[in-house]
């Protein structure tokens, strides 16, 4: 027997009985994000390495180790997706959209991949939302976005979720703090691991992303940003909080909240959900007003966050049990004989070609077995074909609920089970 092969470890498969709510979550955001004007944006899954090395930054963990990066037939760096804010920007560039009205506001639903540890709801492929706003430093956008992100955990009822605000500063105010975190990080060198000796070297900014316990300790008692802000970023600041309340949206300032790229400026954010246990965080982001002049456009600032669907799923599994399950075929078709099945089978054509769910047997089951099967699968009705209703065009319609059975003419009985198709939709 050949050595069995099973997916790729950190991936999964994603099972018929597990659409359903996948295929809600999705509508619902796709609403929502219609709703505050964003337009659905696609790029390609692979894209140059080059934009995530400029545009992440090459001091993350995300560039230094975990991308899947390869070298393609022509010799060039290519980088499967890790993230959507960079891709976003690059086709921002690309296609010009700096000559369309201000800010421009997209949205997307991608498959990422990064190469890290998988954990509960985290995988090397998984799936984001994210919506991407470019064009515009107003605050009122930064509180949006959030805003934005609120309204679809609100939609399909995610509990239990605390946002979680901060503010990085700009290219004025963010040199003078990262000198003075350095200078604390030398001062605790002893205490921190080997990583964030070589992160306090390359950026200062990136300990915060540390999960070691003594690291976070040390972490707790660092300088916080907001209290070397310029005036322009404290203003900023202000009025992101300001018009979190308008929204009637609660949050926790949190000084260590870097998130884990470096295109970050001025606001960061992040939701947390209680129901996910260490690995709290289930969706933020923030403004990133350097990006897409890193990536080689127009100084162009922009504003926009990510939010994981595994997460999503993983929580809303842990807090609600009335999702959407997956929907069974409203009839199924019932051969008693043999001689039977020719119709059966043309029966559930004509159904399905009026858009009715319907199924009937492959297996050569008995009359009772091809019941059972209407049962286990959900049907709500069981068409019943045999030589005496066929010969007389009729069909034995049986409700499945309620036991009741009636002999009807064929296109009586369809007429009866497409109306119930209407009425479910």
């Amino acid at each position: 027997m050949a050595e069995k092969i099973t997916a790729p470890k950190g991936t999964y498969d994603i099972l018929p009985d597990q659409q359903a709510v996948r295929r809600w979550v999705v509508a619902c955001a796709e609403d929502v994000f219609q709703r505050y004007g964003y337009g659905r944006l696609d790029t390609p899954i692979f894209e140059e390495t080059a934009l995530f090395a400029r545009g992440v930054g090459e001091s993350t963990d995300i560039v230094r180790k975990e991308m899947y990066t390869f070298t393609d037939l022509g010799g060039r760096s290519m980088t499967l997706r890790p993230e959507g804010t960079a891709p976003a920007a690059r086709a921002y560039v690309e296609h010009g959209m700096r000559t369309l009205p201000q800010p421009v506001k997209l949205w997307y639903h991608w498959p990422m991949f990064r190469y890290e540890s998988p954990q509960s709801g985290r995988y090397r492929q998984h799936y984001q939302f994210g919506v991407e706003a470019f064009g515009s430093t107003s605050p009122a956008l930064d509180a949006e976005a959030i805003g934005v992100l609120a309204a679809l955990y609100r939609e399909i009822g995610l509990a239990q979720v605390e946002l979680r605000i901060n503010s990085m500063g700009c290219r004025q105010c963010r040199p003078t703090y990262s000198d003075e975190l350095r200078a604390f990080l030398i001062d605790h060198r002893a205490d921190l691991c080997t990583e964030c000796h070589e992160r306090t070297r390359l950026n200062p900014l990136r300990t915060f992303d540390c999960k070691v316990p003594g690291c976070v300790r040390v972490m707790e008692s660092a300088p916080r940003f907001t209290e070397y802000l310029c005036e322009n970023c404290e203003g900023h600041h202000t009025v992101v909080r300001d018009h979190l309340v308008v929204q009637g949206i609660e949050y926790v300032e949190d000084h260590r909240l870097v998130r884990g790229m470096d295109y970050y400026t001025r606001t960061t954010f992040e939701f947390q959900s209680a129901v996910l246990g260490a690995q709290s965080g289930v969706g933020g982001g923030g403004r990133y007003d350097d990006l897409v002049e890193s990536i080689g456009g127009p100084p162009t600032p922009g504003v926009g966050f990510g939010t994981g669907v595994e997460r999503i799923l993983l929580a809303l599994s842990r807090s609600r049990d009335d999702l959407p399950g997956t929907r069974g075929p409203l009839a199924y078709v019932v051969a008693v004989n043999d001689s039977a099945r020719r119709e059966a089978f043309a029966l559930v054509h004509e159904l399905r070609s009026r858009g009715v769910a319907a199924e009937l047997d492959y297996a050569s089951r008995s009359l009772k077995g091809q019941m059972k099967q209407a049962g286990k699968g959900g049907a709500r009705f069981a068409l019943i074909l045999g030589d005496e209703e066929t010969a007389a065009g009729e069909v034995t319609l049986k409700d499945m609920a309620t036991g009741e059975e009636r002999r009807l003419p064929r296109t009586e009985a369809t007429e009866v089970v497409v109306k119930a198709e209407v009425s479910a939709e």
